[in-house]
């Protein structure tokens, strides 16, 4: 065995190493594992000593040659879900061609991957399963968490994305196939962030779903039972991080597609027990916060100066405003001043302190009554996003409602007809419940808008010339998390730590050197992006003490050195 392989206990690895083995498989059973399995780029050598000879065809291939032949089966495939379900074959097959293929197509391929065709992946996940491939932790075996953390695939893991499947993108309710998005997410770290592919563990708690269509579908896969609400639940919650606790206390853990009212309880009760964080509130308040810095520079309004509405006011909502406020904070404001600045318009209206029906975190953001009793209003005393244009001179409008269409002709355009470049941000996942099309609201004003969107957009073409539409997609900011953790030992990951990465996003956005650039870098350069915001993360953690001390260009260099790169590891030998 060699040196790298012997060394993958460890936490700093070299950039190729290969995965942890006790030993080398041989034959069928070594073709067979994703992580050693290297198909036809075996040597005569290693065929030989391994037992492979007769089992893969006599051509002895490079990677690069194989990920050739591999675009090429991808390209007949003739849907979206069929290409989806190919790149996850290839990925429970060898993982260095899966993450090679990737890298090579990462702008055609990673919405294939994840969003927006993941949402259809999940629909279609009783249907299209093939392997398995993390843990499904059920409710019924809630007095077993222990013993299942232990079956995980691989002892030594950084990350672990976790959901229960209850609020998949903008689709909702999936059960047991919201498991589409721990596989799709974690692969991403891997590829962005470069993550250790057997480093990463997916995580599906079933609880039940209140889908009918699921719960009614003879091939559905997950506990066929009502979700379990309430105290249970949080119990159950509970069980599994004293789980995680015991077996993986080193391990970040990251909630994803949480619903609204378990979302942000979840991370507050314990964001100071364990290393964690929740990418729906924190991963999108990042990445929009690092779009929108880009946007204002090339606005000529500094943020501090801007009244933002938003349309939407679950937990990704509230956590962008939150980041928002907070950079405004820095900027120079009072915290009065700044939540001054916010009107926050949800399926009720407006959110203001004559409302008894919100939320703590949505009560910050309540505009007070007084500053709005001249406003329109509905039948049902209802303000809504219309009559807060209409009122406010907004430069910043933000779409988290999952409303498809609901930023309009006249809202834009009346937003458009007070400030010289409107920033609106219509980030609702899939492209179905978008609050905008992008090529709309270019014309709608004139060219002058400056957009980012949550789902993938072609660029616009408009009078001329080519607008390009910024993706704001977390994976932006949570691979880099990811290297962020392993590189810096860090103990917790905190919202300085996501403002840090937020910043250094917004520095690396082409629109501050040429303000006809997208508002954020290029999918071709995000590796590179992403070795930014993980030392910068970094350093902030440890400024505020929770990682250990080093000098800035030695964590440039661990972090450099901690980004997995998709290459075989050095001819393998027989053990």
């Amino acid at each position: 065995m060699h040196a790298d392989e012997r060394n993958m206990g460890t936490q700093q690895q070299p950039v190729n190493a290969s995965a942890t083995q006790p030993s080398t498989p041989h034959g069928i059973d070594l073709l067979e594992h994703p992580l050693l399995n290297k198909g036809t780029a075996f040597t005569e050598d290693e065929r030989t000593s391994l037992g492979l000879q007769g089992l893969l065809p006599p051509e002895v291939e490079t990677l690069d040659e194989q990920a050739v032949r591999a675009y090429e089966a991808f390209g007949q495939k003739d849907t979206d879900l069929e290409r989806h379900i190919y790149l996850r074959a290839l990925q429970d097959t060898d993982e260095v061609l899966f993450y090679k293929l990737l890298l090579g197509h990462i702008e055609e391929m990673m919405p294939l991957v994840y969003t927006p065709v993941v949402a259809r992946a999940c629909e279609q996940f009783s249907h299209i399963y093939r392997r398995p491939r993390g843990l499904f932790i059920s409710y019924p075996l809630r007095d077993s968490i222990p013993t299942m953390l232990r079956n995980r695939p691989n002892a030594d893991v950084d990350v672990i994305v976790v959901t229960d499947g209850q609020r998949i993108l903008g689709i909702g309710d999936q059960g047991a196939g919201g498991m589409g998005i721990p596989i799709g997410k974690l692969s991403l770290y891997t590829l962005i962030g470069g993550v250790r592919p057997e480093r990463t563990l997916p995580i599906l708690l079933d609880v039940g779903t209140d889908n009918p269509e699921r719960l009614k579908d003879p091939e559905y896969l997950g506990w066929r039972h009502e979700r379990v609400t309430g105290q249970p639940y949080f119990d159950f919650i509970d069980r599994f991080v004293d789980a995680v606790k015991r077996e993986l206390p080193t391990t970040c853990l990251q909630w994803e597609d949480f619903a609204t009212p378990h979302a942000r309880p979840i991370l507050e009760r314990y964001r100071d027990e364990l290393l964690t964080f929740n990418d729906d509130i924190q991963g999108t308040a990042a990445v929009t916060l690092g779009a929108i810095l880009g946007a204002v520079s090339v606005s000529g309004r500094a943020l501090r100066d801007q009244q933002i509405v938003f349309l939407g006011a679950g937990s990704a909502a509230m956590g962008v405003a939150d980041y928002l406020r907070a950079a405004m904070v820095e900027d120079g404001l009072s915290e009065a001043e700044a939540r001054s600045r916010f009107w926050v318009v949800d399926k009720d209206g407006l959110l203001h302190t004559g409302r008894t029906d919100l939320a703590p975190e949505q009560r910050v953001y309540a505009q007070p009554t007084e500053r709005v009793a001249g406003f329109p209003r509905t039948s049902h005393g209802e303000i809504g996003l219309a009559d807060v244009i209409g009122r406010v001179d907004a430069g910043i409008l933000i779409g988290l409602s999952t409303v498809g269409g609901a930023f309009t002709e006249p809202i834009v355009r009346e937003m458009a007809r007070k400030v010289e470049r409107p920033v609106i941000f219509p980030l609702s996942n899939p492209t179905s419940r978008s609050e905008a099309v992008p090529s709309d609201l270019i014309r709608w004003t004139d060219g002058r808008a400056l957009v980012a969107t949550g789902s993938p957009f072609a660029p616009v073409q408009y009078e001329g010339r080519q607008i390009p539409i910024a993706q704001c997609n977390n994976v932006y900011i949570f691979p880099a998390m990811g290297l962020a953790t392993v590189a810096s030992k860090t103990r917790r990951v905190t919202d300085g730590m996501m403002l840090a990465a937020a910043r250094t996003l917004g520095e690396h956005s082409p629109a501050k050197k040429d303000p006809s650039g997208s508002l954020l870098p290029a999918l071709t350069d995000v590796r590179a992006v992403a070795r930014a915001i993980a030392t910068a993360a970094g350093l902030e953690a440890q400024r505020a003490g929770i990682a250990p001390k080093t000098s800035p260009e030695e964590l440039r260099d661990r972090v450099a050195a901690s980004q997995w790169t998709p290459e075989y590891p050095r001819a393998a030998r027989a053990a």
